[in-house]
């Protein structure tokens, strides 16, 4: 299959209008997905318009304001704040990937990416993978949930 002018362009078109890869190449035939993949990342297309949405109008009564209400909330929710500051750790409680055992805290500290990436490396809870001030940033507790489901 040779990526022809005529294809390239319908390919642009289609891949801007939101189609998935794979439906792009169902449409124009005798090409994979991967290969339709692989072209639009050697023509940079990598952005599109915009992701489809479901209007409220396509869903009625309860279902639509449910969905208004989340799409309202879907930006401006936060996780609460935390009672109490976490406390920066001291360079012996820092540790790196190499040092992590099963009683350390595994919690990721910075981007993988730069130099000063660091687990926590406090003695995590028994039977659990964080110490006790990330597994509060972890695991919310129930009851906050249902509160923040039911302000929705």
């Amino acid at each position: 299959m040779a990526w022809t002018e005529e294809r390239v362009e319908t390919l642009k078109q289609l891949w801007l209008e939101g189609l998935s890869a794979s439906q792009i190449a169902s449409k124009l035939g005798d090409v994979t997905r991967n290969a339709v993949i692989g072209k639009v990342h050697r023509l940079g297309l990598s952005g599109r318009t915009k992701a489809p949405q479901v209007t409220t109008a396509q869903i009625g009564g309860e279902q639509a304001e449910a969905a208004r209400a989340k799409q309202q909330n879907a930006t401006s929710t936060l996780a609460e704040p935390m009672e109490e500051p976490i406390p920066i750790l001291s360079d012996e409680e820092r540790t790196s990937v190499l040092n992590l055992t099963k009683h350390t805290c595994k919690w990721p500290i910075g981007d993988p990416g730069d130099d000063d990436f660091h687990f926590c490396g406090a003695r995590s809870e028994p039977n659990a993978p964080y110490c006790a001030r990330h597994i509060k940033q972890a695991y919310q507790p129930i009851e906050r949930r249902r509160r923040q489901r039911k302000a929705v």
